[in-house]
C-alpha cells in the first residue's frame, strides 16, 4: 500500500511538499518510512540489536530525510 501525505507528516512532521513528493514517488512503504526514520535516529542502537542494514527503499529514504549539512557549516 502506498504511502500518503498522511503518513509521512506522522512520521516526520512538518516537512515540505516537494520533500512528500520524492518519498512518495519512491514507492516505500509507511513500514519502509519508519524504518528509515528509526535508522536516522539510531542508528548505533538498531546495529547494536543485529539488525540487517537498510534495504533499498530504506535507504533512499534515508538519503531524503537525513538532514543536508551546508558547505556554509564547514566555513567553505
Amino acid at each position: 500500500m502506498a504511502i500518503t501525505r498522511g503518513d509521512v507528516v506522522a512520521v516526520l512532521g512538518s516537512v515540505d511538499d516537494a520533500l512528500v513528493a520524492e518519498i512518495i514517488a519512491t514507492g516505500a512503504s509507511l513500514s519502509e518510512l519508519r524504518e528509515a526514520f528509526a535508522w536516522l535516529n539510531s542508528e548505533e542502537a538498531l546495529m547494536n540489536e543485529g539488525r540487517p542494514l537498510p534495504g533499498t527503499h530504506v535507504a533512499a529514504l534515508i538519503d531524503l530525510i537525513e538532514p543536508q549539512e551546508d558547505e556554509d557549516d564547514f566555513g567553505l
